[in-house]
């Protein structure tokens, strides 16, 4: 929206307006950048950071893959995975975006591949350079080695990681050692893009600027948290990538292990990343191990069969397969504890699956019950923070409230809402637009450090190990459901129930 136009709008609409900062000129390298995550992703985020403003006219995006494909097919490839992301299209602002890309034939790992052509393309040596590697995680050293080869990998340069950071921990820290020794700690993004979402970075402002929730933010006042990132779709042509992870490396390792943190972590002295990540680390590092001793009673993992999702029928996992055999998870469900004097016997339960009866990720948090039953014919349900993260982002605080009306005391539980469609009237970036502006200007604190994700690898290699020493069965589940019924029984044991937000 212009600033002229803006200026029409009443002040009050514009109070609930996002502000777009724009950020200092910058290039963009892709490498992979013909793939998936590029067409879904990247080239719509930053189209989106373009029509917003934040991207200044001499940047360029230089998109590098194997692929022989010219630059007015990369264009074209462009145009259609932008439109297909953008609402309110507008030809002229798309040809001055286009006018920015360029692409590349070359293999990325190669030193003494076609480089200088790439460095043509780049506006001068003193700007940021973003290398967006858009890869298997395979070649992030490869790539890396050659970036240094080729003399770009200096101080003006960024890297940018997608996850998986390896497959367990010994390859998690062999990639960390290879990118380490050509880039500084502080010049790697290793992204996870559920931390850009608004509501997980409203965590911190929940707890941590609001004196309500802190002092109530323990053990001595919440019974539990739950914390599900549910999953209506299938692989996706994924197939054979998460045949060979499952839902564990997938899901939990980062994106459920990343909020769980954010939840149960201390205060931070300060906002910088390092001070965010420290914290976020100690809680890793307190969470209870699985061993075979105990991964049967408190955790589930299961398959899911064909059934119905949205009213159509989906096949089986084994059916997505060419083998048809496979022993691989699509849903895990896990209860775990924070072993430390704030969270000391309050259970986190987690879990995520494919081919759920629908697309939701949310955190729960319970307070638990008054002490005393003051009020006859209530049922006492207990307070309940519900952070929603996908869809309909917001936030609810339920509370008990007496129904209007004569006669006796009739409570009900509602809740305080903050819907973020209804309090932002414009369009707010999601994730990967905030976390590549965030590469741009600096920021770290929502990217993990190395050490961060080795600690996470080595807490999922226990649960691993734990599977494979107790040979903990297989279970199953019908797409289009909530997971099978060894997950209602994992958390009904301690007398609570997992939330339906239906």
């Amino acid at each position: 929206m212009s600033g002229a136009s803006e200026a029409l709008l009443p002040a009050m609409i514009r109070e609930k307006m996002a502000e777009f900062i724009p950020v200092e000129p910058f290039d963009i390298v892709i490498m992979g950048g013909n793939g998936d995550l590029s067409r879904r992703k990247l080239l719509p985020a930053l189209f989106h950071r373009h029509l917003d403003g934040q991207i200044h006219p001499s940047c360029r995006i230089v998109a590098v893959a194997r692929q022989n494909m010219s630059r007015a097919d990369f264009v074209d490839f462009a145009e259609v995975a932008c439109r297909k992301a953008t609402q309110n299209w507008d030809e002229s602002t798309w040809t001055d975006f286009a006018s920015r890309l360029f692409y590349q034939i070359m293999d990325a790992t190669d030193k003494n591949g076609p480089w200088d052509k790439i460095k043509k393309h780049l506006t001068r040596d003193d700007r940021i350079c973003v290398f967006y590697l858009a890869t298997t995680p395979r070649i992030y050293v490869d790539i890396c080695d050659a970036l240094k080869a080729n003399g770009l990998n200096g101080p003006w340069s960024r890297l940018v990681l997608e996850k998986p950071i390896g497959t367990d921990l010994a390859s998690a820290r062999e990639i960390n050692r290879g990118v380490g020794a050509v880039f500084p700690e502080n010049s790697i993004y290793r992204i996870d893009h559920y931390l850009g979402k608004e509501t997980v970075q409203n965590l911190l402002v929940l707890r941590f600027a609001n004196t309500l929730f802190e002092p109530v933010w323990s053990r001595n006042t919440i019974d539990h948290v739950q914390i599900t990132v549910a999953e209506s779709l299938g692989l996706e042509g994924r197939a054979d990538y998460f045949d060979r992870s499952g839902a564990v490396r997938d899901m939990i390792q980062n994106h459920l292990l990343q909020l769980l943190c954010l939840t149960a972590m201390e205060p931070p002295n300060e906002l910088d990343a390092d001070s965010v990540r420290t914290e976020k680390i100690k809680v890793l590092k307190a969470l209870q191990r699985f061993t075979p001793n105990n991964v049967k009673q408190n955790s589930v993992r299961a398959q899911h069969k064909a059934g119905l999702v949205d009213g159509k029928a989906v096949p089986g996992y084994l059916e997505n397969l060419s083998s048809g055999e496979s022993s691989t998870e699509t849903f895990v469900a896990l209860k775990v504890e924070v072993a430390n004097w704030r969270w000391a016997g309050v259970p986190f339960y987690l879990r995520t699956g494919k081919r759920m009866e629908s697309r939701r990720s949310e955190i729960v948090v319970q307070f638990k019950p008054t002490p005393h039953r003051l009020f006859e014919n209530a049922d006492r349900a207990p307070n309940q923070l519900v952070i929603r993260l996908q869809p309909d982002e917001g936030m609810r605080l339920y509370m008990q409230i007496k129904e209007p009306g004569p006669g006796r005391m009739r409570l009900k539980s509602l809740p305080l809402n903050l819907a973020y469609a209804e309090e932002f009237l414009v369009r707010y970036p999601d994730a990967y637009e905030r976390l590549l502006m965030d590469v741009i200007r600096g920021n770290l604190s929502l990217f993990m450090r190395s050490d961060e994700v080795e600690e996470a690898w080595r807490w999922v290699d226990a649960l691993l190990q734990a599977w494979e020493d107790s040979d903990q069965p297989l279970e199953t589940y019908q797409a289009g459901t909530d997971g099978p019924l060894q997950s209602a029984m994992l958390i009904d044991r301690d007398g609570r129930n997992w939330w339906n937000s239906k």
